[in-house]
């Protein structure tokens, strides 16, 4: 795909909160959180909402691409967890941005902590096929909430809250583009992480028990770093021969940002060295869906993202799906 990306943003709520603040609140051993997960602190959602962190992520981006709200005619969310299971997400951060009835399109994708990917990869799609000129491209969690604190404080303690944005356009020939995408699946894992409770799988009123007992998330990790260890890096092979590339032309990656031990184990096992990587989870957390564009937006303020600049977008889900993007900058 002939796109860009012309302008980036992120938000976080105002409450920063450390391990040891959670070890104090949960009377565990001093340090206990931050030596089982590796993060150190992470933001906390208080006053804010998840479409206020959506929305200031979102003027950022618009402010970076140097463009107004009215310049934009498609917005796509791509939230592991919404705002609420209907309507979805994304027509309210047009409302709140001040955009007219009609001006645009909006409409959310859900492919939990890889719903920036494919949010990306739907918007670049129609812009491609001129449905649209400029994309609002979202990812914003509210991570903090739901968390199994009581039965698992370890990986309750993975999680943080924020938001990002990345504003997309077509690209002239030569410059920016999509080299390739890939995403695969391994549904044998489905019940290894989610949230069973928000949608029709319990009803609130006839199954109550099972409504609430299923509201918290949960998470396999034995399970999950079986099918990861298993097929990721076969699943990274097969991303760079689609793109063309060599595992050393990869300049740099960004990663989902699952936890600082998950990040270094990755690194091990696709062989792309420490310092190629955005590692920002021990001070931010795992953000679902907002992971990669936090990262992303955090490497471009660094000038890490320069034109010509080879990027790769690495990531697992829930589900369990792994999900890749190669980018030339």
């Amino acid at each position: 795909m002939r796109i860009k990306i012309i302008g980036t943003g992120r938000a976080v709520p105002a409450a920063c909160v450390t391990s040891r603040a959670l070890d104090e609140r949960l009377g565990l051993g001093h340090g206990q959180l931050e030596a089982a997960t590796g993060v150190i602190e992470r933001y906390v959602c208080e006053a804010e909402s998840q479409v206020d962190l959506a929305c200031a992520a979102a003027r950022l981006a618009l402010a970076d691409a140097g463009i107004e709200v009215g310049d934009i005619d498609l917005i796509v969310g791509g939230c592991g967890v919404p705002y609420q299971p209907l309507p979805s997400t994304a027509p309210l951060v047009m409302q709140r941005l001040g955009m007219a009835d009609g001006s645009a399109a909006a409409f959310d994708v859900n492919s939990s902590c890889l719903g920036f990917l494919t949010a990306f990869e739907t918007a670049g799609r129609m812009i491609e096929a001129r449905q649209c000129e400029r994309a609002l491209v979202f990812s914003s969690e509210i991570a903090s909430r739901a968390l199994p604190w009581k039965d698992q404080p370890e990986i309750a303690a993975l999680f943080g809250d924020g938001a990002a944005a990345a504003v997309l356009c077509r690209s002239a020939p030569g410059e920016s583009e999509v080299v390739a995408s890939l995403m695969r699946t391994y549904p044998s894992a489905y019940e290894a992480c989610g949230i069973g409770s928000g949608g029709t799988r319990f009803d609130f009123h006839r199954q109550p028990q099972e409504f609430a007992s299923h509201a918290l998330f949960h998470m396999d990790g034995k399970e999950l770093f079986r099918v990861t260890s298993r097929h990721f890096n076969g699943f990274v092979t097969d991303l760079l021969e689609r793109a063309g590339w060599r595992h050393e032309d990869v300049d740099l990656v960004v990663p989902h940002q699952a936890s600082p031990f998950a990040l270094a184990h990755m690194a091990r096992q696709t062989g792309f060295a420490p310092e190629k990587l955005v590692d920002i989870a021990a001070h931010y957390g795992n953000q679902i869906a907002a992971s990669i564009p936090f990262a992303l937006d955090i490497a471009r303020r660094e000038r890490r993202i320069a034109p010509g600049t080879k990027v790769l977008f690495l990531g697992t889900s829930a589900g369990v799906s792994f999900g890749g993007m190669a980018l030339r900058a």
